[in-house]
């Protein structure tokens, strides 16, 4: 199989075109963007989610064939860290995907191939136990086995006791969690329009006394207005996130802006766009009640918001919250499964199952392996340029 051609765009240009083209369309945070800059450099596994501008625009080049396959409305950012656990209606801890940023409608595979990548990534920069073939196995078993099933949501109340205990065990110290929140700056500069009731609407009474602080968390997302409303409710803390959305980098325009000439700094210049977007929906809302989940109560798109409850018990879970000794080819395959849950709402799910029995044994593993490739690449050129 010959090799993929090199991207025509190098990973500094595409970053900049990403940027500016998202400038356009909400606020950004220079010193946030400085920062989510700076961790790009730091290690190929965030620098992988904090690019996936990068990967919707190169992913199907790179794995060929792999890219034709049936569509679903798909996570398109996902990765081993987009995880976390939440409440639902029943007050049960469920555990699964928590971030549909990226939400879109791509083949199927490219989530898959994603997870599977970050997989390989995590192995040597997070420190994954476990081997590089047997992790992409765990992940597409878990997959199939989901589609054959009809899926099923994780509830931890009652089963998947080693998920249970993997996801809990950082909520064995929740003071970390509201210290960190309560040792943030009150946001002085006057918020946007609607915010304050937006966030005062999604507590528990309207009229509580209200700090609103900024938020600085994700990598994918860092840049954009994060707006944290903290309270005190009948003797505990309590707090409202109002996240402002974007479309996915998916409706970038292959040709982004036009970039031309060079500044006293010497980076190049945004100076008109190349293009039109191709359909600006954001599919968080859809993703949120589609598939085979038990929804967060507390989780809405209002707008361009996405307004959540912040606590030790609903939020992302990274791999070094998990506890030293844990399972990780069961977390892998559950990882599998839950992304077949959010594919089982789409109608094409019966062509995605006959799909994924055709392809060859590794199939996900070559595709997956490319893509670190490429990654990797990148972050030595990005490296370099920081």
């Amino acid at each position: 199989m010959t090799r993929p051609a090199e991207p025509a765009v190098g990973i500094s240009e595409a970053t900049l075109r990403y940027e500016s083209w998202l400038a356009a369309r909400i606020p950004l945070l220079k010193q946030d963007l400085a920062s989510k800059h700076q961790a790009m450099a730091l290690g190929t596994f965030p620098f992988l989610r904090a690019t996936y501008y990068r990967w919707a625009e190169t992913w199907r080049a790179l794995v060929g064939d792999v890219a034709h396959a049936p569509p679903v409305l798909a996570v398109g950012d996902l990765h081993v860290e987009n995880f976390g656990t939440w409440r639902d209606a029943e007050g049960r801890l469920v555990w699964g995907v928590n971030d549909f940023d990226e939400g879109w409608r791509l083949p199927y595979t490219n989530d898959l191939v994603r997870l599977a990548a970050s997989a390989l990534v995590a192995i040597d920069y997070q420190d994954l136990g476990i081997g590089p073939r047997r992790a992409v196995a765990e992940i597409l078993e878990g997959y199939r086995d989901a589609l054959d099933a009809g899926g099923h949501a994780f509830v931890l109340a009652e089963r998947h006791t080693e998920l249970r205990e993997m996801a809990v065990h950082r909520l064995h110290d929740p003071e970390h969690f509201w210290q960190k929140l309560e040792s943030l700056p009150t946001v002085k500069a006057p918020l946007p329009r609607s915010v304050v009731g937006l966030l005062r609407r999604a507590l528990p009474e309207h009229d509580l006394e209200i700090r609103v602080v900024h938020r600085v968390a994700g990598l994918g997302s860092l840049g954009r207005q994060r707006f944290v409303a903290l309270a005190t409710w009948r003797g505990g803390r309590i707090a409202r996130e109002a996240k402002a959305l974007a479309p996915s980098a998916c409706s970038l325009p292959a040709g982004g802006f036009a970039l031309r000439g060079s500044g006293d700094d010497g980076t190049r210049r945004v100076v008109g766009r190349a293009g039109r977007d191709r359909g600006a929906r954001i599919y968080y809302e859809d993703l949120l009640r589609r598939g085979v989940r038990c929804p967060d109560p507390c989780v809405g798109v209002v707008g361009p918001w996405l307004v959540r409850r912040l606590a030790p018990d609903c939020s992302r879970i990274g791999l070094n919250a998990l506890p030293r000794k844990r399972d990780e080819a069961r977390l892998l395959y559950a990882m599998g499964w839950e992304t077949a849950n959010v594919h089982l709402g789409s109608p094409t799910w019966s062509a995605v199952r006959a799909d994924v029995k055709r392809r060859r044994r590794q199939w996900l593993y070559d595709a997956a392996s490319r893509m670190v490739d490429a990654i990797e690449r990148d972050w030595r050129a990005w490296r370099a340029h920081a």
